[in-house]
């Protein structure tokens, strides 16, 4: 396996526009995210940019990027598109797409993501699911619910279905983490299709995935990384940021 780690950004955010440059605790965000990417020691780390300022900002403090096509609908248009420009003949055979609102993602997160596709042969799409922050998360719809089958005491296992409806039993509730390890042909399948029945109702891309018949395998993590969409949750992060004093919190 010789995976590569790709971070898709871009400034017109329809919540928080510009935040990839927002600081945080004297860092821009999508430096942050870089370097808990670089810290991880899965794979080379480039980020896939939708604008120049981005890309300036990422060389500015030493990094990789490449500037994608702003057009692009989504994320993993951005990573396929960069995936072609930096690997054109093919040697990176898993791409690991790591949001760029994450900023302090913890990098044992990104190695487990590529690690659960060397452990699981039939695993086209890794993922990463951690537990409910509290029972508030099983009725709020902007949490998204992974359902697993997951052996008793498992850290990992086959993904059922995702969704953003409240779950029945009294069963553990898995918030899904937006981090995913492709491996480059089936990126390349789910790009090619278009949006399924099941994406375009619960508004969720990776159900794409599932109805193409590709295997969706999820890792568990000990918490959900801080995520940054709004306003209110870049306050949250540079106060984090002061409390930790590094990138690498």
């Amino acid at each position: 396996m010789n995976p590569i780690v790709l971070i898709p950004a871009r400034m017109a955010a329809t919540r928080l526009p510009g935040k990839p440059l927002a600081d945080i605790g004297g860092m821009p965000m999508i430096v942050r995210v870089l370097r808990q990417a670089e810290a991880a020691g899965a794979g080379p780390v480039a980020v896939a940019a939708g604008d120049a300022e981005i890309v300036e900002a990422v060389r500015a403090a030493g990094g990789r990027a490449v500037l994608t096509d702003p057009e692009l609908p989504s994320g993993s248009d951005r990573i396929l598109a960069a995936l072609d420009a930096l690997d054109p003949h093919g040697e990176r055979d898993v791409v690991i797409n790591l949001q760029g609102d994450m900023p302090f993602v913890s990098p044992g997160v990104v190695t487990a993501c590529a690690g659960l596709l060397a452990e699981q042969p039939e695993c086209d799409i890794a993922t990463v699911v951690a537990p409910e922050a509290s029972p508030a998360d099983r009725a709020n719809p902007d949490v998204v619910k992974a359902i697993l089958s997951l052996p008793a005491g498992g850290r990992s296992g086959r993904a059922l279905y995702f969704t953003r409806s409240t779950l029945y039993g009294d069963q553990p509730v898995w918030r899904h983490i937006g981090i995913y390890g492709y491996r480059r042909e089936a990126l390349r399948r789910f790009n090619a299709a278009p949006p399924s029945p099941l994406e375009t109702r619960e508004k969720l891309e990776q159900l794409r995935a599932l109805e193409l018949g590709l295997s969706i395998w999820a890792t568990v993590a000990d918490a959900a990384p801080i995520s940054v969409d709004t306003p209110a949750d870049l306050d949250a992060a540079r106060r984090f940021a002061d409390t930790i004093g590094g990138p690498h919190g």
